[in-house]
């Protein structure tokens, strides 16, 4: 028989707080142009974006996230010593080791909180949150900070005419606390490992450093591929976490899909046949693709701009490198 006392944790989680951060400089699509042949009729019709947030020398993935964090901390009403972990999401960190959340955690003055990076791409925030619902339910932590933050500027190669203009910069971030009530909803979660190609860094750290290329490794993608896979099988997987959580597409009041690119989002919107009254999180047109910071930035925008209210029941899906997905139902705080 074990001797190991059993957890104490609450018996659901919800997220509490949301906060985002925006970098200074917009960058609008004639910037682009300068580098790529296109135009910006051709870049809003097949991606949906008009304008980007590219980082300053100062706003790394660490001041960033101090800033988003700040602001979700503020908005669930705990102070940052109460932080029992910080997750942070991000492909943009450049240093292997120490994780990047240790920092922040130090930063934020949360005291000595669990502390450490996922590498989910652009679904790590909806792992994240699974994580963190996990922690509170299992009694390892009251309040959990998740992050989801991205400087792509640096990993984009402005003279690929396939990726040059979708990637923009920016940190999202969520407090996630008990709940006596559901409010997290099951995740339906996974990978296609055979599509892992698809979604890449032109070159691995160890080859940089052995070689020393003069192209500074970026990120690429299939583009068709990517968008056919994320239309039709990530539908599936949105109706999949509905399903789990009981929710019927009627029963929705926001839909908060990764911000990848608007023709996705309008096809899956389309697909899982959601009513005219679902607000649908738009925010790539002036964002674009933050990757891990999409839902948290999405969600915080729609909630100040009261396009969503507090207690509005949400759909989040995440896709991306790997390729991974995950998706939930959750209560806005």
């Amino acid at each position: 028989m074990s001797k190991i006392k059993p957890s104490q944790g609450a018996p659901y989680a919800r997220i509490m707080g949301v906060g985002g951060y925006r970098p200074t400089r917009v960058v609008p699509n004639e910037v682009i142009l300068e580098t790529i042949d296109s135009s910006d009729e051709w870049i809003r019709s097949r991606s949906g974006i008009a304008t980007r947030h590219w980082a300053s020398e100062e706003e790394t993935v660490a001041a960033m996230s101090v800033e988003a964090s700040g602001k979700a901390i503020a908005d669930a009403g705990i102070t940052p010593g109460q932080i029992g972990a910080v997750i942070v999401s991000t492909v943009s960190h450049f240093k292997q080791t120490p994780a990047i959340a240790t920092e922040i955690a130090h930063k934020i003055g949360a005291g000595k909180p669990a502390a450490f990076d996922i590498s989910a791409g652009c679904a790590g925030f909806g792992y994240g949150l699974t994580l963190a619902k996990g922690l509170i339910v299992e009694g390892s932590a009251e309040y959990v900070l998740v992050i989801g933050v991205e400087r792509l500027s640096d990993l984009t190669d402005l003279h690929d005419r396939a990726t040059a203009f979708l990637f923009g910069d920016g940190a999202g971030a969520v407090v996630v606390g008990p709940s006596k009530v559901p409010a997290i909803g099951p995740t339906v979660w996974g990978s296609e490992g055979d599509k892992s190609e698809t979604i890449k860094q032109t070159v691995a750290w160890d080859e940089f450093h052995a070689e020393r290329p003069e192209k500074f490794p970026a990120i690429t993608q299939e583009g068709q591929a990517v968008f056919r896979w994320a239309v039709f099988e990530m539908a599936k997987v949105a109706q999949q976490a509905l399903d789990a959580a009981g929710i019927a597409p009627e029963d929705l009041d926001v839909f908060i899909p990764h911000q990848a690119n608007m023709r996705i989002i309008d096809s899956m919107v389309k697909t899982l046949k959601l009513p005219e009254h679902v607000t649908v999180a738009r925010d790539v047109e002036n964002t674009g693709n933050t990757s891990a910071a999409s839902i948290p930035l999405a969600m915080e925008r729609l909630l100040a701009t009261g396009q969503a209210k507090s207690g509005d029941t949400a759909l989040v899906i995440g896709f991306g490198a790997g390729l991974v997905y995950a998706a939930t139902v959750v209560t806005l705080p």
